[in-house]
């Protein structure tokens, strides 16, 4: 008997009840917010806490912090910066980088954080996605997976900010995180970070079609039909924006009207 059940594309695409989630991305080393291309040659944009409130201020649905040099390092810089985003920015806050144990996602919760996000100690240890979803609940959860091109068809996921190979396949690792409870994914294509070429559509479809969570699309948006695009054909439920925003190319409350006018439902 074949299953008639519809699959995620098909539900989303006839009913578009979600509304999507516009996510301005914070890439930081050391206190200074910085951006890249393909997560290399990094430029100094300014004050990371000055940003998070400007996006707080303009609408943004959530904010993503990034300690990029914190897994190179061995540790986490941000706490600090944390707990004063929290105070004055209230809106879910994920942070990600250097979290090896479950004691540093306590710590970084209790400085205000709403999630965090793993990627390479969960590489590295993939038991770790269980033991934060099992005490923190999955929704705290969030799996980044940096994939990279290697051929036609095929993504490897990387770690340390793209620095290492794992030399496993990043649909592959999606698809293991989700089973280890992880609650959302953020799926940050290397080849298109930075590029404003436009997001890996590709790539984005073939997690989606298979996602059993939320997943935030990251890497490549150089307009704002980018982001119409990531939604309508690689049905994601969340945009992770950095360079578009950071360098001034566009606004929250402009993106948020273009998408509107596009009919995708998002939060005014």
């Amino acid at each position: 008997m074949t299953d008639a059940s519809p699959n995620r594309t098909t539900v989303w695409s006839t009913v578009k009840q979600k509304r999507i989630r516009i996510i301005p991305r914070l890439d930081i080393k050391g206190q200074n917010l910085i951006k890249g291309v393909q997560l290399e040659g990094l430029r100094v944009v300014g004050d990371p806490q000055k940003f998070a409130q400007k996006y707080y201020e303009e609408g943004a649905d959530e904010l993503i912090y990034s300690d990029v040099v914190a897994s190179l390092y061995g540790r986490n810089s941000l706490l600090d910066m944390v707990a004063k985003t929290a105070k004055q920015v209230f809106i879910p806050l994920t942070v990600g980088g250097g979290i090896r144990r479950v004691d540093d996602v306590e710590t970084l919760l209790k400085c205000g954080a709403d999630k965090i996000s793993v990627n390479s100690a969960a590489i590295q240890r993939p038991e770790l996605i269980s033991e934060i979803s099992s005490r923190f609940g999955a929704q705290c959860c969030v799996v980044e997976v940096q994939a990279k091109l290697f051929g036609k068809g095929q993504w490897m996921a990387l770690y340390d900010n793209g620095r290492e190979n794992s030399d496993r396949d990043a649909i592959d690792w999606a698809c293991e995180a989700m089973e280890r409870g992880a609650g959302e994914l953020l799926i940050t294509s290397i080849d298109r970070d930075g590029s404003r070429k436009g997001m890996d559509l590709d790539l984005l479809s073939r997690i989606s079609s298979i996602a059993s969570v939320p997943i935030i699309a990251s890497g490549g948006i150089g307009s704002l039909s980018d982001v119409c695009d990531a939604v309508d054909r690689a049905v994601v439920d969340a945009v992770a924006i950095g360079d578009l925003l950071h360098f001034g190319r566009a606004s929250i409350p402009e993106l948020k009207e273009y998408v509107t006018q596009n009919g995708i439902d998002v939060r005014l």
